[in-house]
């Protein structure tokens, strides 16, 4: 026997469509209308008609096995056995997270696929795999921030019992997961919900469309479904932590945020279940209030994306200054994000036209609240071309160190570990001739505004702009990819044996830099992390006479009181 329930406060009738029949649900005074059925089990399709609509599927359809527009599918979530039931969790803060895409980390594009290279992940040193949405979203091929069954896993992926059996393999080889999830909006196709209920509200605005119902009449019912939501990601699919994807989008003048609310409950959760329960926000705010506690008058998130510190380290390593750049390569800027978290920390952003942010008290906060990166997938798909960063394997390594030495908790996005040639572009697979247009149309016309010419932009429907986007792995083992590799490696390694690369305290870090820009060093308690940012061979002075080099990634050699480096070299050297 299976229940059926489904909230519809304001329908007048709510019917149960399955294969072979139409029966009549019951309807409580709560909205929610209800109907047992003996006959289903695991493996029904069933579907919804409101007020004698066509069938429309569950808004918390726990499997689409037939893409967004299709039936709903019933679901045993206790079906499945696990087998990670030594696993006792991993926190977020200073875990080495490691952001890949389902659909374009392998050929296949499944997550069984992926499984297949965990082992790869912890030789490299990952500690938590953190993977993009993987709600169902329309078409095959998608970054799945358009997703529409928030409840149910993209089939092509493998569907539902995939995710379980990705954990559960991800947890045997002691890796946590953490998956990305979109409350802010949904994807137009497939997006029926405001026929069941109000869903959305006009109320406020976001730039992909209407605004999630978080603070309006029915709202109430609308947090529980997104509540409920991260709970069973939790619960039923075992994972660590959750990324929430634009919380800035999430406007609510509730006196509780919605993300106060997740984190209590999520509290709560981690209790019951005796480990670790993490969330990560994603947030353009650049207020530590994100991450503070609810108790305290914060919103209670565990961690969040330090996009400054990545736009510092950019600017840094490219010379870029366009767009969101503009005022991150002025003098001192990678220093203040490397030492401070945000270069905007109320003081005037050039890009919005308005001060922004409040600066983080680092008797107050920890390096480890805030994630660090040399790239993601917004930072290299948002790209016209979908272009990883065009530097030479010094300058990739120079990154690589800045990151995974700093106090904040280290991010790596699937493939920079390597140096991977290939682009990661943005792609969809819409049916709808109009909107797969309008999304072609609408991203030309985008790149058009900043000099681009509209033939350069990759079409996003093409299947080709998905494929080109897929990890090559044959590269691992070819010059100079696997040079790259062994460095990553090698600094993960020496990140998890060294206490001073694990002290996230914002006072332990310090850093010098050269009058002209020409190199930086960075101090964590006796290690030196040494770096030339000029093409040419150079000395650069540190305090104290190197006692012992560590590692360094192209010639490097100690020199008095300072080490000579190849040009984009760079040495961790103790003193």
């Amino acid at each position: 026997m299976h229940t059926f329930r489904v909230w519809a406060p304001n329908a007048s009738s709510v019917d149960l469509v399955l294969r072979d029949g139409v029966l009549p649900l019951r309807w409580p005074a709560d909205g929610w209308w209800t109907r047992d059925v003996v006959e289903a089990y695991h493996g029904t399709d069933y579907a919804f008609s409101v007020d004698g609509s066509e069938p429309l599927a569950d808004p918390r359809s726990p499997w689409q096995p037939d893409g967004v527009h299709g039936f709903s599918r019933v679901f045993d979530e206790d079906r499945f056995r696990w087998t990670d039931g030594d696993w006792t969790g991993r926190g977020v803060r200073g875990s080495v997270f490691y952001e890949l895409h389902i659909g374009t980390f392998t050929l296949e594009g499944t997550l069984d696929a992926a499984a297949d290279h965990l082992d790869y992940l912890v030789a490299l040193g990952v500690e938590m795999v953190s993977l993009m949405p993987v709600a169902a979203f329309p078409g095959r091929h998608g970054w799945g921030y358009d997703g529409v069954d928030l409840y149910a896993v993209h089939e092509p992926y493998g569907g539902p019992e995939a995710l379980q059996r990705f954990v559960n393999r991800c947890h045997e080889v002691g890796l946590a997961v953490c998956l990305d999830v979109v409350y802010n909006h949904l994807g137009p196709s497939g997006n029926r919900l405001d026929m069941f209920g109000p869903y959305f509200t006009d109320r406020h605005a976001t730039p992909w469309g209407r605004s999630v119902n978080l603070d309006d009449t029915g709202s109430t019912e609308v947090r529980r479904w997104i509540c409920d939501n991260a709970l069973r990601w939790f619960r039923s699919f075992h994972l660590d932590a959750l990324r929430l994807d634009a919380v800035h989008a999430l406007t609510d003048e509730n006196p509780t945020h919605l993300l106060a609310q997740l984190s209590t409950e999520t509290a709560e959760l981690s209790r019951e279940l005796g480990r670790p329960l993490g969330l990560v926000a994603e947030s353009d705010l650049n207020d530590p209030r994100m991450v503070e506690p609810v108790a305290e008058g914060g919103l209670g998130m565990t961690a969040q994306w330090s996009d400054d510190f990545h736009h510092a380290l950019h600017t840094l390593l490219t010379g870029e200054r366009a767009g969101y750049y503009v005022d991150f390569g002025e003098p001192g800027v990678f220093a203040k994000t490397l030492t401070q978290v945000f270069l905007h920390d109320g003081s005037y952003s050039t890009f919005r036209g308005k001060d922004w942010g409040r600066p983080v008290d680092p008797a107050k906060h920890r390096g480890s609240e805030f994630l660090a990166y040399t790239s993601n997938h917004d930072q290299v798909g948002n790209r016209a071309l979908g272009d990883r960063p065009a530097l030479t394997p010094g300058q990739l390594a120079i990154g690589a160190a800045l990151v995974i030495t700093s106090p904040y908790t280290p991010m790596l996005f699937m493939g920079e570990e390597w140096g991977a040639s290939t682009p990661w572009r943005y792609f969809t697979d819409h049916d709808e001739p109009e909107l797969a247009e309008a999304v072609r149309s609408g991203r030309r016309r985008e790149f058009a505004a900043h000099g681009w010419n509209a033939g350069e932009i990759p079409d996003p429907q093409d299947p080709a702009t998905w494929r080109s986007s897929v990890l090559d792995w044959t590269e691992v083992d070819e010059p100079p990819h696997r040079e790259l590799l062994a460095w990553y490696r090698d600094l993960l390694a020496l990140r998890a044996r060294t206490p001073e690369l694990r002290d996230d305290r914002l006072a332990s870090v310090g850093i010098e830099s050269g009058a002209d820009g020409d190199w930086i060093v960075v101090t964590r308690g006796r290690l030196r992390v040494v770096v030339n940012l000029t093409a040419v061979e150079s000395v650069v002075p540190i305090d104290g006479v190197p006692t012992y080099q560590l590692m360094a990634f192209l010639p490097a050699e100690p020199v008095g009181e300072g080490v000579r480096l190849a040009g984009h070299g760079v040495a961790i050297v103790t003193v």
